[in-house]
Protein backbone atom coordinates (compact mmCIF):
# COMPACT_ATOMS: atom_id res chain seq x y z
CA UNK A 1 0.00 0.00 0.00
CA UNK A 2 1.47 3.45 -1.01
CA UNK A 3 1.00 5.95 2.02
CA UNK A 4 1.37 9.69 1.46
CA UNK A 5 1.92 11.11 4.73
CA UNK A 6 1.78 15.11 5.34
CA UNK A 7 2.98 16.18 8.63
CA UNK A 8 5.85 13.69 9.13
CA UNK A 9 8.73 15.65 10.80
CA UNK A 10 6.46 16.33 13.29
CA UNK A 11 5.41 14.66 17.01
CA UNK A 12 2.57 12.95 15.40
CA UNK A 13 4.02 12.14 11.81
CA UNK A 14 7.93 10.97 13.55
CA UNK A 15 5.54 8.20 15.84
CA UNK A 16 3.29 7.01 12.91
CA UNK A 17 6.72 6.17 10.72
CA UNK A 18 8.31 4.58 13.78
CA UNK A 19 5.50 2.73 14.30
CA UNK A 20 6.34 -1.39 13.20
CA UNK A 21 3.44 -1.14 10.70
CA UNK A 22 4.93 1.64 8.76
CA UNK A 23 7.66 -1.23 7.43
CA UNK A 24 4.53 -3.54 5.74
CA UNK A 25 4.07 0.57 3.64
CA UNK A 26 5.85 2.37 1.16
CA UNK A 27 6.06 5.84 2.32
CA UNK A 28 5.93 9.51 0.78
CA UNK A 29 6.65 11.70 3.55
CA UNK A 30 7.30 15.24 2.14
CA UNK A 31 8.66 17.37 4.43
CA UNK A 32 7.08 21.66 4.24
CA UNK A 33 10.01 22.26 2.68
CA UNK A 34 9.75 19.65 0.18
CA UNK A 35 5.76 20.44 -0.43
CA UNK A 36 3.94 23.87 0.85
CA UNK A 37 0.38 22.50 1.34
CA UNK A 38 -0.86 26.13 1.40
CA UNK A 39 0.25 25.87 -2.34
CA UNK A 40 -2.92 24.37 -3.95
CA UNK A 41 -0.80 23.69 -7.32
CA UNK A 42 1.64 22.35 -5.92
CA UNK A 43 -0.15 19.85 -3.88
CA UNK A 44 -2.01 18.71 -6.86
CA UNK A 45 0.82 18.01 -8.60
CA UNK A 46 2.47 16.46 -5.78
CA UNK A 47 -0.71 14.04 -5.60
CA UNK A 48 -0.82 13.64 -9.40
CA UNK A 49 2.77 12.17 -9.50
CA UNK A 50 2.44 10.07 -6.29
CA UNK A 51 -1.49 8.18 -6.81
CA UNK A 52 -1.08 6.90 -3.07
CA UNK A 53 -3.58 4.40 -1.82
CA UNK A 54 -3.95 6.63 0.88
CA UNK A 55 -3.27 10.26 2.41
CA UNK A 56 -2.75 10.09 6.24
CA UNK A 57 -3.04 13.91 6.95
CA UNK A 58 -1.25 14.84 10.52
CA UNK A 59 0.42 18.35 9.07
CA UNK A 60 -0.56 21.68 10.70
CA UNK A 61 0.27 24.60 12.39
CA UNK A 62 0.18 23.51 16.58
CA UNK A 63 0.73 25.31 19.98
CA UNK A 64 -0.44 25.77 23.71
CA UNK A 65 -2.81 28.26 24.44
CA UNK A 66 0.17 31.14 24.40
CA UNK A 67 0.33 30.36 21.15
CA UNK A 68 -3.34 30.45 19.74
CA UNK A 69 -4.10 33.38 21.82
CA UNK A 70 -0.92 35.09 20.42
CA UNK A 71 -1.75 33.95 16.77
CA UNK A 72 -5.66 32.88 16.25
CA UNK A 73 -5.18 34.21 12.51
CA UNK A 74 -2.56 32.17 11.53
CA UNK A 75 -4.33 28.76 13.22
CA UNK A 76 -6.98 29.49 11.45
CA UNK A 77 -5.56 30.22 7.94
CA UNK A 78 -2.36 28.10 7.78
CA UNK A 79 -4.82 24.95 9.08
CA UNK A 80 -7.22 25.74 7.05
CA UNK A 81 -5.44 26.25 3.79
CA UNK A 82 -3.13 23.07 4.75
CA UNK A 83 -6.42 20.83 4.97
CA UNK A 84 -8.86 22.22 1.84
CA UNK A 85 -6.19 21.71 -0.43
CA UNK A 86 -5.09 18.63 0.18
CA UNK A 87 -8.86 17.53 0.72
CA UNK A 88 -9.46 18.99 -2.85
CA UNK A 89 -5.97 17.62 -4.72
CA UNK A 90 -6.98 14.53 -3.28
CA UNK A 91 -10.74 14.72 -4.70
CA UNK A 92 -9.19 15.75 -8.21
CA UNK A 93 -6.30 13.03 -8.09
CA UNK A 94 -9.19 10.49 -7.21
CA UNK A 95 -6.95 9.36 -4.01
CA UNK A 96 -9.52 6.61 -3.05
CA UNK A 97 -8.94 6.75 0.69
CA UNK A 98 -8.33 9.88 3.08
CA UNK A 99 -7.26 9.79 7.01
CA UNK A 100 -7.78 13.19 8.60
CA UNK A 101 -6.63 13.64 11.71
CA UNK A 102 -8.45 16.38 13.54
CA UNK A 103 -8.34 17.62 17.40
CA UNK A 104 -10.61 17.93 20.41
CA UNK A 105 -10.28 21.95 19.97
CA UNK A 106 -13.09 20.96 17.61
CA UNK A 107 -15.75 20.60 19.95
CA UNK A 108 -17.89 23.60 21.52
CA UNK A 109 -16.99 24.76 24.66
CA UNK A 110 -19.81 23.68 26.32
CA UNK A 111 -20.57 20.56 25.29
CA UNK A 112 -21.27 17.92 27.68
CA UNK A 113 -17.91 15.60 28.56
CA UNK A 114 -16.99 13.08 27.96
CA UNK A 115 -17.40 14.53 24.10
CA UNK A 116 -19.42 12.56 21.06
CA UNK A 117 -18.59 13.18 18.33
CA UNK A 118 -22.44 14.06 17.44
CA UNK A 119 -21.94 17.47 19.37
CA UNK A 120 -19.34 18.69 16.48
CA UNK A 121 -20.54 22.22 15.22
CA UNK A 122 -23.59 22.77 17.79
CA UNK A 123 -21.89 25.15 20.13
CA UNK A 124 -18.93 27.64 19.94
CA UNK A 125 -15.59 26.63 20.57
CA UNK A 126 -12.94 27.76 23.40
CA UNK A 127 -11.81 30.87 22.31
CA UNK A 128 -8.05 30.52 23.91
CA UNK A 129 -7.71 27.90 20.48
CA UNK A 130 -10.71 29.01 18.43
CA UNK A 131 -8.88 29.49 15.56
CA UNK A 132 -7.38 26.40 15.54
CA UNK A 133 -10.58 24.52 15.93
CA UNK A 134 -12.68 26.28 13.32
CA UNK A 135 -10.29 25.19 10.77
CA UNK A 136 -10.35 21.62 11.83
CA UNK A 137 -13.66 21.31 12.09
CA UNK A 138 -14.12 22.78 8.44
CA UNK A 139 -11.31 20.52 7.15
CA UNK A 140 -13.67 17.33 8.83
CA UNK A 141 -16.61 18.47 7.64
CA UNK A 142 -15.16 18.83 3.88
CA UNK A 143 -14.03 15.40 3.92
CA UNK A 144 -17.93 13.80 5.04
CA UNK A 145 -19.00 16.58 1.95
CA UNK A 146 -16.68 15.45 -0.27
CA UNK A 147 -17.55 11.29 0.64
CA UNK A 148 -21.30 12.08 0.31
CA UNK A 149 -20.74 13.64 -3.06
CA UNK A 150 -18.71 10.86 -4.06
CA UNK A 151 -19.22 7.60 -2.32
CA UNK A 152 -16.19 6.35 -4.52
CA UNK A 153 -13.95 8.37 -2.29
CA UNK A 154 -13.47 7.41 1.84
CA UNK A 155 -12.61 10.39 3.35
CA UNK A 156 -12.79 9.89 7.14
CA UNK A 157 -11.37 11.79 10.23
CA UNK A 158 -10.00 10.52 13.65
CA UNK A 159 -10.26 12.63 16.87
CA UNK A 160 -7.91 12.27 18.87
CA UNK A 161 -7.24 13.89 22.41
CA UNK A 162 -4.43 15.93 23.55
CA UNK A 163 -1.06 14.26 22.66
CA UNK A 164 2.43 14.30 24.52
CA UNK A 165 5.56 12.23 23.51
CA UNK A 166 8.89 11.83 21.55
CA UNK A 167 9.98 14.71 19.48
CA UNK A 168 7.48 17.28 21.47
CA UNK A 169 7.92 20.96 21.56
CA UNK A 170 9.51 21.77 24.76
CA UNK A 171 9.79 25.82 23.76
CA UNK A 172 7.68 27.68 26.78
CA UNK A 173 5.88 29.63 24.02
CA UNK A 174 4.19 27.16 21.87
CA UNK A 175 4.58 24.29 23.90
CA UNK A 176 1.17 22.29 25.40
CA UNK A 177 0.61 21.13 29.05
CA UNK A 178 2.97 17.98 29.53
CA UNK A 179 6.54 19.51 27.65
CA UNK A 180 6.01 22.66 29.00
CA UNK A 181 5.80 20.65 32.67
CA UNK A 182 8.24 18.42 32.33
CA UNK A 183 10.62 21.53 31.28
CA UNK A 184 9.18 23.60 34.09
CA UNK A 185 10.08 20.52 36.63
CA UNK A 186 13.66 20.12 35.24
CA UNK A 187 14.68 23.14 35.50
CA UNK A 188 13.15 24.16 39.16
CA UNK A 189 15.16 20.63 40.08
CA UNK A 190 18.44 21.98 38.37
CA UNK A 191 18.02 25.28 40.05
CA UNK A 192 17.04 23.87 43.47
CA UNK A 193 13.45 25.86 43.92
CA UNK A 194 11.66 25.25 46.72
CA UNK A 195 8.25 25.42 44.91
CA UNK A 196 6.31 25.56 40.90
CA UNK A 197 3.96 27.85 39.48
CA UNK A 198 0.53 26.02 38.06
CA UNK A 199 -1.42 28.64 35.81
CA UNK A 200 -5.48 28.63 37.07
CA UNK A 201 -6.52 26.40 40.51
CA UNK A 202 -5.08 23.24 38.77
CA UNK A 203 -8.26 21.35 39.36
CA UNK A 204 -8.94 21.65 34.86
CA UNK A 205 -8.58 17.88 33.55
CA UNK A 206 -7.23 17.17 30.66
CA UNK A 207 -7.13 13.74 28.63
CA UNK A 208 -3.30 13.38 26.86
CA UNK A 209 -2.67 10.22 24.99
CA UNK A 210 0.79 8.98 24.15
CA UNK A 211 1.96 10.09 20.91
CA UNK A 212 2.89 6.25 20.24
CA UNK A 213 -0.42 5.17 21.48
CA UNK A 214 -2.27 7.21 18.21
CA UNK A 215 0.25 5.74 15.86
CA UNK A 216 -0.59 2.63 16.56
CA UNK A 217 -4.67 3.76 16.70
CA UNK A 218 -3.79 5.08 12.92
CA UNK A 219 -1.94 2.59 11.37
CA UNK A 220 -5.47 0.07 12.63
CA UNK A 221 -7.48 2.49 11.26
CA UNK A 222 -5.57 2.35 7.80
CA UNK A 223 -5.63 -1.40 8.05
CA UNK A 224 -9.45 -1.49 8.97
CA UNK A 225 -10.57 1.46 7.09
CA UNK A 226 -13.64 -0.07 6.14
CA UNK A 227 -14.22 -0.85 9.54
CA UNK A 228 -13.79 2.92 10.70
CA UNK A 229 -16.57 5.24 11.34
CA UNK A 230 -16.69 8.61 9.23
CA UNK A 231 -15.67 10.35 12.31
CA UNK A 232 -14.37 8.95 15.39
CA UNK A 233 -12.95 10.01 18.59
CA UNK A 234 -9.13 8.62 19.81
CA UNK A 235 -8.62 8.72 23.20
CA UNK A 236 -7.84 7.05 26.68
CA UNK A 237 -11.85 7.70 27.82
CA UNK A 238 -10.33 8.87 31.00
CA UNK A 239 -8.53 12.41 32.17
CA UNK A 240 -6.26 13.77 35.21
CA UNK A 241 -6.68 17.07 36.37
CA UNK A 242 -3.58 19.98 35.98
CA UNK A 243 -2.14 19.21 39.51
CA UNK A 244 -1.98 15.38 38.79
CA UNK A 245 -0.01 15.97 35.70
CA UNK A 246 2.45 17.94 38.17
CA UNK A 247 1.78 15.32 40.79
CA UNK A 248 3.09 12.59 38.70
CA UNK A 249 5.80 14.16 36.32
CA UNK A 250 7.53 15.29 39.59
CA UNK A 251 7.74 11.93 40.68
CA UNK A 252 9.35 11.14 37.02
CA UNK A 253 11.81 13.96 37.10
CA UNK A 254 12.30 13.75 41.16
CA UNK A 255 11.31 17.40 41.90
CA UNK A 256 10.67 17.19 45.18
CA UNK A 257 9.22 21.37 46.03
CA UNK A 258 5.57 22.59 46.34
CA UNK A 259 3.61 23.73 44.20
CA UNK A 260 1.83 27.77 43.95
CA UNK A 261 -1.06 28.68 41.94
CA UNK A 262 -1.39 31.83 39.99
CA UNK A 263 -5.32 32.07 39.54
CA UNK A 264 -4.87 35.11 37.18
CA UNK A 265 -3.42 32.64 34.73
CA UNK A 266 -6.25 31.32 31.89
CA UNK A 267 -6.76 27.83 32.41
CA UNK A 268 -8.87 26.91 29.20
CA UNK A 269 -11.81 24.42 29.54
CA UNK A 270 -12.80 22.80 32.26
CA UNK A 271 -12.92 19.61 31.69
CA UNK A 272 -12.00 17.78 27.30
CA UNK A 273 -12.36 14.66 27.90
CA UNK A 274 -13.63 12.15 25.05
CA UNK A 275 -16.28 9.54 24.53
CA UNK A 276 -14.79 6.55 23.40
CA UNK A 277 -17.37 3.95 22.61
CA UNK A 278 -16.94 4.51 19.05
CA UNK A 279 -13.31 3.73 19.25
CA UNK A 280 -14.12 0.89 21.61
CA UNK A 281 -16.84 -0.63 19.42
CA UNK A 282 -14.08 -0.44 16.20
CA UNK A 283 -12.14 -2.81 18.78
CA UNK A 284 -8.41 -0.06 19.90
CA UNK A 285 -7.74 1.36 22.75
CA UNK A 286 -4.27 2.85 23.86
CA UNK A 287 -1.81 0.73 26.23
CA UNK A 288 0.95 3.17 27.87
CA UNK A 289 0.28 4.49 31.24
CA UNK A 290 0.71 8.12 32.32
CA UNK A 291 3.82 7.34 34.33
CA UNK A 292 5.72 5.51 31.15
CA UNK A 293 4.73 7.96 28.73
CA UNK A 294 5.84 10.77 30.96
CA UNK A 295 9.21 8.77 31.54
CA UNK A 296 9.96 8.56 27.41
CA UNK A 297 9.16 11.91 27.07
CA UNK A 298 11.60 13.19 29.43
CA UNK A 299 14.31 10.61 28.02
CA UNK A 300 13.80 12.35 25.14
CA UNK A 301 14.01 15.86 26.56
CA UNK A 302 17.09 15.35 28.27
CA UNK A 303 18.93 13.92 24.97
CA UNK A 304 17.27 17.33 23.34
CA UNK A 305 19.05 18.98 26.61
CA UNK A 306 21.81 17.68 25.75
CA UNK A 307 22.46 18.41 22.23
CA UNK A 308 21.30 22.29 23.47
CA UNK A 309 18.55 22.77 21.52
CA UNK A 310 16.35 22.80 24.02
Amino acid sequence: MKVLLTGGSGMVGRAILAHDAAREMQIVAPTSAELDLTDRSAVMAALAAEKPDVIIHSAGRVGGIQANIAHPAAFLSENMDMGFNLVLAAREADVPRLLNLGSSCMYPHDAPNPLQEDSLGKGELEPTNEGYGLAKVAVARLCAFTTRERPDLAYKTIIPCNLYGLYDKFDPAVSHLVPAIIRKLHEARENRAETVEIWGDGTARREFMYSGDLADGVWTAVKRFDDLPGCMNMGLGYDYSINEYYEEAAKVIGFNGGFTHDLSRPTGMKQKLLAVESQTAFGWQPQTLLRDGIARTYEFFLDVVERGAA
